[in-house]
């Protein structure tokens, strides 16, 4: 094999040659580990080589120790461990040591990268002693290209996610700091070694947390720091914010002395850059201050609650600062980019971010500024400056006292509806989009007889007159289809007179000829809010609603023989799932009304199925659409079971498609409530097909609770005939009661352990209810002390939620009632149940319902262990 051509091969931009080379290297990585390590490493250190050819050395040096999935990496990392001569490896090391001085900069980075991938398998086992002290000399004595590859190594170790390498990285803090901080000095002349120090000083902040609290260190630190943002060079600009972004995010309790002497005079002076990412960056920092102190607020807020006196240090900051900041956030949102899409972070949205963050921090007292604001330039002819007003404005929706604000707001609406007219469409947008906001948070400031028809009237005619402007005018009308939908089953709300003026808007949106996917499937969504939350005066314009969009579906299924294009498919897919997206609305709008068109929609239904792609997004909402039919009819569904069932059980079974198979488990739990006994001829195939799922390697621990939950909805439905399942369904419950907490759980770990215990509590149930239904609850008797187990585990857990908790609750009365004749009486004598009913139903926070179910299950304790005469008394 000649080794400079497959490297070079590595590079090629012909996908097949690039191909070819990586599985030589593959193959000559199989055939001799070692010889595969030492040639490219010389290759790597050969100063005669090319610049290509050395960096595709690192690079394959690099993948020879990395890859995404952890197990994977544990096997790679352990060939490196075990499988190599010392030597060899101290070779490979030295070589790539040495490469971090090359005369070729490129070269020095990317052999920094290998140095890095050894390191993260070396350092958590304390190997490799001797690698921090040479990268501290290497960036004290050596040349300048020395010292930037050195730094990057550095930054490469501490940016890696590899756990077990974040801890042992503590241990080299002192060796860490003296090499960035040696290299970010204002007294380093090289640009790039102080660029590439301020990097890797950013990604080892982390774990220089003992450092960071020895005064003299932390001074020394923050002042390299401080400097560092007032370098020329705008990148070392860039890195010195970014390192005070994350210093205020780690260590805010330090900040209070560096805030009052130099930051806050920093960030205004670093807001009013030139350079536009520096602004950015300077602003950030005023957003991680208002997050913190958020989240500090709330954290010591629960502490009292908790009756706790230790709280978190806080500084109040941004109240301090908001006469000086604010002002210079609101300059900021008028360096609008006229040109920028839609999803581009520039200065005047990051600043927007910040007064939003800033008004839910400190409350009432930003209101001044901002009002001070918007009324200087609501007017002005600078559309940069009214666009800034009314963005200013929404901005602050969140965090002053309603009071207060709430007279603000109605003194405002009428402005901000005529600014809807606006002759540039960004000022137009944002005026929605404050709309938008007053419309969430604000609607008791919203007058229905003043306010709300010019409103919807405005928000329609943005909505039809920009694409633009869609989404914002959407999300202001569906928040107040929400807003003032009146109580549930209300003959009128505030919106009956304009429901069929708006819906019959929505239809010739949607019809629009230039309407792209987004338009029109934002305004579905808003017709599906109106649907949703008419009220009953409105549901003949719903009835006349669903022949409609009927039509609308039907006419979409001959389109898929005329699908040319991924466009084309993407396209029809979009306007078949918002088309359903209305029926589902409408048929849990209709509820039983719409039975006359459940034929019709079954059908429609099943044609969609019938004539979906591959990968198609439109099975999973036709699912959904399913089960609120279901729903609807209740045994009325069975007639459908037949054509539909074919389709539930291969959603079951196609463990390929998360999504959907998630989608058919909880569509089995709906149409099994639906259908009660009826679905018994349907349950060998289902039980058996969630069996599977249960079992499946392919599908996620998170898909596990709801089926559990779905076997208690099965055993409900179908009583004592579930004796056929229950043996095999008690040992499945059994075994997943086994799955316990630790200190070593993750909290991903700990909510799937709460959910899965929720869900066994709830199959316990319906299957206990269908023993006792049937007769036939001595075949309980084996499983009983595992259960009264598992009510010990949620007791003592303090993990435990209240859903968990409302289910255990029901669990204990449910085997009350299954054996009342004291069977299991020592069971129900354990303090410990007794306690934990009390406990449940003393708790103010819990719902009504929890506290009940609570209630209950205490009177079957006593009833249980002969206190019936009390429990009544």
């Amino acid at each position: 094999m000649d080794v400079n051509q497959v490297l070079e091969g590595t590079l090629s931009p012909d996908a097949a040659i690039r191909t070819s080379a990586e599985q030589q290297l593959t193959q000559a990585a199989e055939a001799n580990f070692q010889e595969y390590l030492t040639t490219l490493a010389g290759e790597l250190a050969n100063e005669q080589g090319q610049t290509t050819i050395r960096v595709a050395a690192a690079l394959a040096l690099k993948n020879a120790f990395s890859a995404r999935e952890y197990a994977r990496l544990r096997q790679v990392q352990e060939r490196w461990l075990n499988q190599l001569d010392p030597t060899i490896k101290s070779q490979v090391k030295d070589l790539a040591l040495k490469t971090l001085a090359s005369n070729d900069g490129r070269v020095g980075q990317a052999s920094a990268q290998f140095v890095a991938s050894i390191a993260a398998i070396e350092l958590p086992r304390h190997q490799w002693p001797e690698l921090m002290g040479q990268l501290v000399q290497n960036v004290g004595e050596g040349q300048s290209h020395q010292k930037q590859a050195s730094l990057r190594a550095i930054g490469f170790i501490c940016e890696s996610d590899d756990v077990e390498l974040r801890e042992s990285l503590s241990q080299h803090s002192n060796a860490i700091l003296t090499a960035v901080v040696q290299g970010a000095r204002k007294e380093e002349t090289n640009d790039d070694v102080r660029d590439a120090a301020i990097t890797a000083l950013s990604d080892s902040l982390e774990f220089v947390r003992t450092n960071f609290e020895n005064e003299g260190e932390r001074n020394y630190i923050m002042q390299v720091i401080c400097e560092a943002t007032q370098a020329d060079d705008s990148r070392i600009q860039e890195g010195a914010w970014g390192c005070l972004n994350r210093i205020m995010g780690l260590y805010y309790d330090k900040m209070r002395f560096y805030m009052e002497k130099a930051l806050f005079g920093l960030t205004i002076q670093g807001m009013k850059s030139d350079e536009e990412d520096v602004a950015k960056l300077a602003v950030e920092f005023w957003c991680t201050v208002c997050e913190e102190e958020i989240s500090i607020e709330d954290d010591n807020n629960q502490a009292q609650q908790e009756g706790s006196t230790e709280l978190r240090d806080y500084f109040n900051f941004a109240r301090i600062a908001t006469q000086e900041v604010v002002p210079v956030l609101l300059e900021l949102l008028a360096k609008q980019d006229e040109d920028a899409a839609d999803d581009e972070y520039n200065t005047s949205r990051a600043a927007y971010q910040c007064i939003n963050l800033w008004s839910q921090t400190v409350g009432s007292p930003i209101a001044q500024p901002v009002l001070t604001f918007v009324e200087k330039n609501l007017r002005s002819d600078d559309w940069h400056y009214r666009d800034a007003a009314v963005s200013a404005f929404g901005a602050i929706m969140e965090g002053p006292d309603e009071s207060m604000l709430g007279p603000l707001v109605k003194q405002a609406l009428p402005v901000l509806i005529g600014m809807m007219d606006d002759r540039v469409v960004q000022v137009k947008d944002s005026a929605a989009y404050a709309l938008g906001r007053i419309t969430e948070t604000m609607t008791d400031a919203i007058e229905p007889a003043t306010h709300l028809t010019p409103l919807i009237t405005a928000l329609f005619t943005g909505l039809a007159s920009q694409p633009k402007m869609a989404s914002s005018c959407c999300w202001a009308l569906m928040n107040l289809a929400e807003r003032f939908s009146g109580e549930p089953g209300c003959q009128e709300n505030p919106l009956t007179p304009h429901f069929q003026a708006s819906i019959t808007h929505l239809l010739q949106v949607t019809e629009r000829p230039d309407a792209d996917n987004q338009l029109r499937t934002a305004a579905y969504e808003v017709l599906n809010t109106f649907v949703t939350y008419a009220a009953n005066d409105s549901i003949p314009m719903v009835a006349n609603l669903s022949n409609v969009i009927f039509e609308r579906l039907e006419k979409t299924i001959p389109m898929q023989q005329q699908v040319v294009s991924v466009e084309d498919k993407m396209t029809l897919e979009e306007m078949q799932t918002s088309l359903t997206s209305v029926v589902i609305a409408i048929i849990g709008r209709l509820e039983r009304e719409i039975q006359p068109q459940a034929d019709r929609i079954m059908t429609i239904l099943l044609q969609l199925l019938n004539t979906a792609n591959a990968k198609s997004s439109v099975p999973d909402t036709v699912f959904a659409a399913v089960g609120s039919l279901a729903n609807s009819l209740e045994e009325g569904f069975e007639p459908y079971m037949g054509s539909f069932v074919p389709f539930l059980y291969n959603g079951l079974n196609n463990q390929d498609e998360a999504s959907l198979c998630s989608m058919s488990i909880g569509l089995t739990s709906d149409i099994t409530r639906a259908l009660g006994v009826k679905i018994q001829p349907y349950c060998d195939n289902l039980m058996n097909c969630l069996l599977n799922d249960l079992r499946s390697t392919t599908l996620g621990n998170q898909f596990k609770p709801a089926i559990l939950q779905s076997f208690g909805d099965i055993a409900q439905a179908i009583g004592g005939h579930f004796e056929t399942y229950l043996h095999v369904v008690a040992q499945v419950l059994q075994q997943a009661a086994q799955v316990s907490i630790n200190q070593e759980t993750s909290y991903e770990m700990l909510d799937y352990i709460i959910s899965l215990r929720e869900g066994i509590m709830d199959a316990w149930a319906g299957t206990i209810a269908a023993m006792k239904l049937g007769g036939k609850q001595h075949l309980l008797q084996q499983y009983i002390e595992s259960i009264f187990q598992l009510l010990n585990v949620v007791h003592a857990d303090p993990n435990r939620t209240e859903a968990l908790l409302r289910s255990a609750m029901g669990v204990i009365g449910d085997l009350s009632t299954a054996f009342p004749n004291g069977e299991y009486q020592d069971f129900f004598r354990q303090d410990w149940l007794t306690a934990m009913a009390k406990e449940v139903r003393a708790n103010r926070d819990f719902q009504e319902r929890t506290r009940e179910t609570a209630r209950w299950a205490r009177l079957e304790i006593k009833k249980q262990i002969g206190g019936a005469e009390t429990a009544m008394s």
